[in-house]
């Protein structure tokens, strides 16, 4: 939002304060100020002239020689080398002293033979940006047009000498949106009155009802809608300050009726919109909702089609804008318009939005209607536009607008009491004080006892509640008048929880194995939402989250499993030629287990993926691809560094990956994840080598994790070795003979390792040969050969009658 400080200084008096000043204390009551424009010329040396004579120079073709009346009965001498200069004509003159932008210095000189007392100057040099400079003027002087005289100052005419303040706005502050909003916000910083401009419109005996009628279809989406007609216009430039005005608020001038508009809605903070009346085709305004597929043709030359939930100006038939974001093409204001219907209303805010970001138009007027206007000043901002297109264009105003719907406002209140806005602010604010603070907001208040209860204005839909009150006193109290204090209350020194702790160690050890961490969006495809879901999740009965606004068809579900996006981004690297690739992940997945409508929640898990070369060692010739071996053995790693026990692995079968190379994780029995080899169907959909993954629960693992700190002395009693090995039918798993070696070999077997697996010659079909090597050892003594061959034997018969094992010679 930019303000000009000389238009501000028609509503309030800032004459005692630098624009500087200005900027730092509106600052510090909470709306920031971005960025100050000095004034680009403020020099007595820049003067209104006249062109008394204009003669073709004796001695250039492309030069004139220019007799320049410059006031006070002075006339002076200039050459000037511009196509457009003429006889008769009141120009800018720069005279010898003045300082051009770019350090440009005016002084006396002599071309080609003749003197030259200084420079006629077009905009451009004048530091007017050339977007806002008319095409007649932008290859040549600036000539004015306005009822000047000769030796005036030159740059309060054509507001040169003006400070703009650029502000950054918070959405809620949107009655800033308009210079007279901005007014009462100086205002109440220095305790002033605010100078409303003075509205009074002539309206002529003829009624506005006699041409046109208002109708409202949807009145929540358009609570409000009035209609003025204003007769016999002239469409014409508009005159030199209301184009000024509109230059230092960033808008190019177009001509008077649309200026008039542009300047209503900076003025007041609402837009405004003029239809040619012989071109809108009907003496009946109907507001309502868009046909789907319906089209309208937008001042920008857009072909646009709309939805049902678009709201439309219509002429009862056809559309001719879309409600509060922009007009269209077919009854827009041109050069022979005479007769003009001005629209003066108020739209839903989110109706607008939609329709606004829908379309891709921001305008000056979207933006406003967006963040809510002050529904009781929409007619007062009419007849202020009226008045001006009366004045500047010639026309008459007739009588009595035509209007439909309602502009009451049903006023909050909010109370608070001096204790506990000294609590909140944290200083003794007096009562008197906190008064003098809401008189100054100009805001209506009643007082019982210690509580004031304010009504706020509708200017100010940002008042709801008390804390929005606290936060009005506390920033015009100065919030450097509040005093430095320490926070009260029992100190702690900071540290991590036991929870963070371990999240710290899972990263800490899957980075040591050589994975990279990856973060993933969690919003992915409706394919991909359950795709390598795990038991334990697919067991909960889930159905993925959908968005009811999602960015695009790629983001329109909460992940179920994150292996779905690793893979995607195994592939983006591969497709890059980084062949040899391990990501991990420690992230969400959302389960919805009641269906939609219900809340999801948020379940942490840990998964990777690994495509290419686990060990490349090219110096001695080891070139090792990654196998379902190299990834079980960062699984048990990490449980065995977070002390998790209890894990088994089973053999299992999950759809998209290889039946053969696959199993399920248990903890205690209960299943919280799988590792296996991508199917290769999949991992060629992705253009993927052998890849392989993990998914675990996490959070389970984490609650069974014990990871207290403490040590185990080295013992100094010998441990004895032996292997045995036991041929068992093929479908008997390892894991459950090394688990009851294990239980058997109690109280002096120490651990058991599967050494070797043999199914080939010699061997009965559908048996095979598992091969343990056990260690005995006690921390206390040395063991007997009795006590291990009592173990050994027990061993021996309990697989002998549990499985059916033969041990083998």
């Amino acid at each position: 939002m930019f303000v000009s400080t000389n238009w501000l200084k028609q509503y309030v008096d800032i004459d005692h304060v630098s624009v500087n000043q200005l900027a730092e204390d509106i600052t510090k009551t909470g709306v920031e100020v971005e960025q100050v424009f000095p004034p680009t010329m403020d020099s007595e040396h820049l003067v209104v002239g006249y062109v008394t004579q204009c003669e073709q120079h004796p001695n250039a073709d492309k030069l004139n020689l220019c007799q320049v009346d410059v006031g006070h009965g002075e006339t002076a001498q200039i050459v000037c080398g511009a196509t457009n200069v003429a006889e008769g004509q009141y120009v800018i003159v720069a005279r010898p002293g003045a300082v051009l932008p770019g350090d440009f210095k005016i002084k006396k000189a002599k071309l080609r033979g003749e003197t030259s007392e200084g420079m006629i100057c077009s905009l451009q040099e004048l530091g007017v940006d050339e977007k806002y400079i008319d095409d007649e003027f932008k290859d040549g002087i600036y000539v004015i047009q306005d009822d000047v005289e000769a030796g005036h100052l030159a740059a309060p005419l054509l507001n040169l000498n003006d400070s703009i303040i650029e502000f950054d706005l918070t959405p809620n502050r949107s009655d800033c949106l308009s210079v007279i909003g901005m007014a009462y916000e100086v205002a109440a910083m220095y305790n002033q009155d605010v100078k409303l401009p003075k509205v009074n419109v002539k309206e002529d005996q003829e009624q506005s009802s006699d041409y046109i009628d208002v109708e409202i279809e949807d009145e929540q989406a358009n609570p409000y809608y009035g209609a003025w007609i204003i007769k016999d216009l002239e469409v014409k430039a508009s005159p030199l300050w209301l184009q000024n005005r509109l230059i230092s608020s960033g808008i190019r001038p177009i001509n008077n009726v649309v200026d008039v508009t542009n300047y209503v809605l900076l003025e007041y903070g609402q837009p405004l919109h003029a239809f040619d009346y012989d071109r809108f085709g009907s003496q009946k305004v109907v507001t309502r909702l868009a046909k789907e597929g319906e089209t309208i043709k937008t001042l920008d030359g857009e072909e646009r089609t709309l939805s049902s939930h678009h709201l439309v100006i219509t002429n009862g038939e056809e559309a001719h804008a879309i409600a509060g974001v922009m007009g269209g093409e077919d009854s827009e204001v041109q050069e022979d318009t005479t007769t003009v219907l001005l629209e003066a209303a108020y739209f839903d805010p989110q109706t607008i939005r939609q329709s606004s970001k829908e379309h891709g138009i921001r305008s000056e007027a979207s933006v406003r209607f967006e963040k809510g206007l002050d529904i009781t000043r929409v007619k007062e901002a009419a007849s202020r536009a009226s008045q001006l297109l009366a004045e500047l264009g010639g026309g008459k105003v007739l009588g009595a607008i035509v209007e439909e719907g309602s502009t009451e406002w049903t006023h909050d209140q909010v109370s608070f009491n001096q204790s506990e806005m000294e609590q909140r602010i944290g200083a003794e604010i007096s009562l008197d004080e906190m008064k003098r603070i809401v008189d100054r907001l100009q805001f209506d208040y009643e007082i019982d006892g210690e509580t004031i209860t304010v009504t706020a204005p509708p200017r100010r839909q940002d008042i709801k509640i008390k804390e929005d009150m606290i936060e009005e006193i506390a920033r015009l109290y100065g919030y450097d008048n509040i005093p430095y204090t320490l926070p009260t209350g029992e100190m702690r020194q900071g540290g991590l929880t036991q929870h963070q702790k371990l999240l710290r160690q899972v990263h800490q050890y899957l980075q040591s194995t050589g994975l990279y961490e990856a973060v993933t969006y969690s919003l992915t495809t409706e394919r991909n939402a359950e795709r390598f879901m795990s038991p334990d999740v697919a067991s909960l009965n889930v159905t993925p989250v959908q968005l009811a606004m999602p960015m695009s068809d790629l983001h329109s579900h909460l992940r179920l499993s994150a292996i779905p996006e690793l893979l995607a981004s195994l592939q983006y690297n591969v497709a890059r030629n980084q062949y040899n690739v391990g990501l991990y992940e420690l992230g969400s997945v959302y389960t919805q287990i009641n269906g939609q409508g219900t809340q999801p929640e948020e379940r942490t898990r840990v998964s990777a993926a690994v495509t290419g070369l686990w060990e490349n060692h090219p110096w001695q010739g080891v070139k090792k691809p990654v196998d379902f071996f190299a990834l079980k053995g960062i699984v048990e790693g990490l449980l065995e560094y977070l002390a998790v026990d209890g894990v088994q692995f089973e053999r299992g079968q999950l759809e998209e990956l290889h039946p053969g190379r696959t199993a399920v994780v248990k903890l205690n029995g209960d299943v919280i994840g799988y590792i296996g080899q991508v199917h290769p169907t999949v991992q060629k959909e992705h253009d993927l080598q052998e890849t392989y993954v993990f998914d675990l629960n996490l959070e389970t693992i984490l609650e069974n994790s014990n990871t207290k700190e403490g040590y185990t002395p080295i013992t100094k009693y010998p441990a004895i070795a032996q292997d045995l090995a036991f041929v068992v039918t093929q479908d008997v798993p390892a894991a459950q003979l090394e688990q009851a070696i294990m239980t058997q070999g109690q109280p002096h077997l120490h651990s058991v390792r599967v050494f070797d697996v043999y199914e080939g010659d010699h061997m009965e079909e559908g048996k095979k040969s598992i091969a343990f090597n056990l260690i005995f050892q006690n921390n206390e003594r040395t063991l007997k050969d009795e006590e291990i061959e009592e173990a050994r034997e027990s061993i021996v018969k309990h697989l002998e009658s549990e499985y059916n094992a033969v041990l083998r010679g």
